[in-house]
This record gives C-alpha cells, structure tokens and sequence, in this order.
C-alpha cells in the first residue's frame, strides 16, 4: 500500500511538472497593408509550417542574419542593410510574408528581438538555425543530432558489452539473466524497447504529427491522438515503472549489489532504445519486439519467478530447502 501510495504521489509531482511553462515573448506589431491579417493568422500556414505570428524561437547557430528591409527588395537585389543575432537569444515571429518570384524561398519571416529590433529571413535558413522556445523541443532536437546518435550507439554498445562481462564474471544479477524475484525490471526493459518502437513508427507513418508535436510539445497524452498518444503514454510509464523497480530492487538486495543491478538494467534500457529504434525503421523491429517479449516473460515465469516464502524470515526463495536470506530450511 505504501509502494502504491508513493508511486501516486510522484506520478502527481510529474504530471504538476509538466504543466509548467514560461512566459512567451509576444511582439505587437502593425500589419503591413499589403498583406492582410487573415493571410498571417491562416489556418493552413498554421497546419503546414506548424507555427504563426507571436511564436517563439531560440537561436542555436552561432549567429543568425537578419535583413532590416522589405522581402521585396532583398529579391530585387536592392541595397539592404542587415544585423546579426546570437546564440541564445530569444526571438518571435512579427510577420510572414510569401513572395512567390523568389526563387531561393517564398516564405518570408519577420522576426523581433526582445529590444524591439525587427528583421527579415527565409524561412528554410531560419529553420536550420533556430529551435522552438520550449524545453521539450529543445529535448527532442538534442537526441535528433545524428552526429550525437551515432555517438551514443558506439558507446552505449561498447559500455554494455564491458560490463556485461564484468558483471557475468563476478555472479552478479542482471536483469533477464541472473535476475531477482520482482517484475518490475523486466517490465521496465519491455516498456523502453516499446516505447522505442512507437517512437520509429510515428517517425515513419506520422511524421507530420510529430512535427506538430515537436513545434507543440504537451506531456499529456489525453491532448494527443493515435500513435502519439500510445508514446506518451508508454514514456508516463516508463517513469512510473521505473519508480517501482528501482523501489523493488532495494527490497531485494543490498544497497552495492542494488546499485550493481540498477546500472546492468540501465544498460539493458540503453541497448533496447537504440536496438528497437534503428530495427523498426528496417520493419524487422515489430517481430523482434514480440520475440523480445515472449522470451522475456518466459524467462521471468520460468527461471526468476519465486514460488515459495520462507517460513522463518518471511522473505520469497526459488526453491525449497536452505533460505539463502537467514539459512532456516524449508520443506
């Protein structure tokens, strides 16, 4: 009751945790007459570029150019004077303008800093400079880089394959090998190689979503639909199972061997996001998912599971005979 009671409680801290927010830097700013509100505000611009007037970028390039003039003269090659925004710095769109002669990119944005400045930038160079303004965005490009991908896969692999062994070779327990009465870890391990194949799967038959998602991040998964909302939801879990693994864990052994089992654990995590993740985009991750499950839970059932208490200790043993908790035997 109290295991439960204390999931609850940080299940309410996570979700109050969510909903924070900062305030968002708004601009106020004349439309020009030669384009009108209802082209700005438009639904479809909305829909398709995921963003409109008043939202929030942060600048992640080095610097970001802006041109002080009209789109119109800049396309015409008229003389045009610029400044230079840096990393960091927090800007909102005043305007969007669409110049359909410019052969580079039709989509035009005006963008304001916080002083007041305003300028002028093509969409596609202002997209690949900057990020939205919001911490689940900025979570999400982070683990996109490929540059970083590539890195965490040559070092999770050769980390997890290290220490596997070592931990093999000193006895120890390890999750779906030598591993402890509880279901937790290995529901944790299923949950995170799940959770990864939803995560290729809304990258591949719903990338407009996401990309929605991404521009409009919301940890609720009751305001999301379809595979999003399976993925948020599995992420929830992921933390609350965690929660009640690593509680589990430190029921079971000691505070060494339980640091020892939760770092194998993490490994398996690591190992089953990058392994589920790469797989499904080749589509072989969706049966390797149901094999990993079915081996999983046999395992557990068949080899993990405790069927028997001690009669003198209380504590949950494999086998009849000699506790390996207190030594009392059991018939």
């Amino acid at each position: 009751m109290l295991r439960i009671k204390m999931i609850i409680a940080w299940w309410c801290v996570l979700m109050v945790s969510a909903g924070c927010y900062h305030k968002p830097l708004s601009v106020t700013h004349p439309v020009n007459d030669t384009l009108s509100a209802q082209q700005i505000d438009s639904i479809v611009f909305a829909r398709t570029h995921h963003y409109s007037h008043n939202y929030n970028f942060v600048v992640t390039a080095d610097s970001l150019v802006l041109t002080l003039q009209m789109p119109e003269e800049a396309v015409s090659d008229l003389p045009t004077d610029s400044f230079t925004v840096k990393m960091d710095e927090r800007l909102a769109v005043a305007d969007i303008r669409i110049i359909p002669n410019d052969t580079i990119d039709s989509v035009w944005v005006q963008l304001a800093q916080e002083q007041g400045t305003f300028g002028w930038i093509h969409e596609s160079e202002m997209l690949a400079r900057v990020q939205p303004d919001e911490p689940v965005s900025q979570f999400i490009s982070f683990f996109s880089d490929e540059h970083l991908l590539i890195f965490l896969v040559v070092f999770v692999l050769l980390l997890f394959v290290y220490g596997m062994r070592k931990l093999l070779r000193r006895n120890a327990y390890i999750v779906h090998f030598n591993d402890i009465a509880t279901f937790y870890p290995t529901l944790l391990a299923l949950t995170v190689a799940a959770s990864a194949t939803l995560y290729s799967s809304i990258q591949m038959f719903a990338a407009d979503e996401w990309q929605e998602f991404y521009f409009h991040p919301s940890l609720n998964p009751f305001s999301q639909h379809g595979l999003l909302r399976l993925f948020l939801a599995s992420v929830w879990a992921i933390l609350l199972v965690g929660i009640a693994a690593v509680d589990d864990v430190f029921r079971h052994l000691s505070f060494g061997e339980g640091v020892l089992y939760l770092l194998g654990l993490a490994g398996v995590c690591a190992v089953n996001y990058i392994l589920f993740t790469i797989s499904t985009m080749y589509y072989v991750g969706y049966a390797m998912l149901l094999v990993y499950i079915s081996l999983a839970v046999w395992r557990y059932i068949t080899h993990t599971r405790s069927k028997y208490v001690c009669g003198k200790c209380g504590r949950q043993i494999k086998h009849k005979g000699h506790c390996p908790h207190c030594g009392a035997f059991n018939e």
